[in-house]
């Protein structure tokens, strides 16, 4: 008895740990892996008002490879979760057609959503970081400002490690 009080013990102890790794979000946050070669760029070193107190965007880097930038923009689409609505067709931004149009607004809006830090404006060195605004007809891109962000912890990536831990506490406790 004295076996299924302790794994009783060890079982709430793990939810309560995994519920505050949750909480504080531990493991929300998955990083992306940087290239292996480095890209110097003369953007800011963070945020998004360091630049002699003006707005910076992330954009697609002419001249790069168009199957790099297309990985790119899967990425940032995908499991960047950049809000790519408007590059669709028949969205605000989808004219001009074109690859690195597409990509330069994507890249923007995960950049803006990610801290305007130079690693949030990489994408494998398909990208930089300019000054200028890059927006366009009924095409805004976006700034730090203009977006909206949730403090809510994300409860859709929990940490592996804890989920683990869990389940060979779970299968410890159905065997005794």
């Amino acid at each position: 008895m004295r076996k299924r009080g302790f794994i009783h013990l060890l079982v709430f102890l793990m939810m309560e740990c995994f519920l505050v790794s949750i909480i504080e979000g531990e493991g929300a946050v998955q990083e992306k892996a940087e290239s292996t070669i480095p890209i110097t760029t003369n953007s800011p070193l963070e945020g998004n008002t360091t630049f002699l107190g003006g707005t910076t965007w992330c954009v697609a880097r002419p001249g790069v490879s168009q199957a790099d930038l297309q990985n790119a923009l899967d990425w940032a689409c995908g499991l960047g979760m950049a809000d790519c609505n408007p590059i669709q067709s028949g969205g605000s931004c989808f004219e001009p057609d074109t690859l690195l149009s597409h990509a330069s607004y994507a890249f923007n809006n995960y950049y803006q959503k990610n801290g305007n830090s130079d690693i949030a404006c990489n994408f494998g060195g398909t990208a930089t970081v300019v000054t200028r605004d890059p927006s366009y007809g009924n095409c805004p891109y976006s700034t730090s400002g203009s977006l909206t962000t949730s403090s809510a912890p994300s409860l859709s990536r929990p940490s592996l490690r804890w989920w683990e831990l869990f389940w060979i506490l779970l299968l410890l406790y159905i065997r005794s």
